[in-house]
């Protein structure tokens, strides 16, 4: 089954689906900090490791920033499905791409997965999301987040970075028909 499984999925001419490995070592990362964490700091009220940046144990029952956190319970399910129906969806979408010209969005794609992913087992496991890194400057204070967050944040940079150079090769393939049209002047 496992030599069927690898053939369906991680060959040349499956798309980027190779990439899958950057999102499994995501979710692993994520999982690990995660206990790490759990273990480290729960008891704890924060751990400094710079004067911008400590590492707290913060339970996160609602989406981004922490949206929907006090809304009864409903929305741990509305999440874990929204997150399983985009992780189909972005599975697919990586299959699909077929050249090596969109190496950022395979990267993109596979990071935002794994951190999609990463985040819907604790959501699974907890009910709630662990998030444990915490910058802040004198009176400001970002949202605590983790590694699952950060990775969809980068995957989401790669995704615009991708849309802007296909928007360039687009341009530039445009340009290119309507100088052959033209009879190459």
């Amino acid at each position: 089954m496992a030599n069927s499984l690898s053939k369906v999925w991680f060959t040349p001419t499956r798309g980027a689906s190779n990439w899958l490995w950057l999102s499994f070592f995501v979710v692993i990362l994520d999982q690990a900090t995660k206990a790490l964490v759990v273990g480290a700091v729960k008891m704890k009220s924060s751990i400094e490791l710079l004067p911008f940046l400590d590492i707290v144990y913060l339970e996160n029952r609602g989406a981004a920033f922490s949206i929907l956190h006090d809304a009864g319970g409903w929305q741990r399910w509305l999440f874990i499905v929204l997150a399983l129906v985009v992780s189909v969806a972005l599975m697919l979408w990586l299959r699909k791409i077929r050249s090596s010209e969109q190496l950022i969005l395979a990267i993109g794609i596979s990071l935002v997965l794994g951190g999609a992913l990463g985040n819907v087992i604790d959501r699974v496991w907890h009910s709630y999301v662990i998030d444990f890194i915490y910058f802040h400057w004198k009176d400001w204070y970002f949202p605590a987040f983790n590694v699952a967050d950060s990775a969809i944040t980068i995957g989401a940079i790669c995704l615009l970075i991708d849309a802007f150079l296909e928007s360039g090769r687009e341009k530039k393939k445009a340009a290119g028909e309507r100088h052959v049209a033209d009879g190459g002047r």
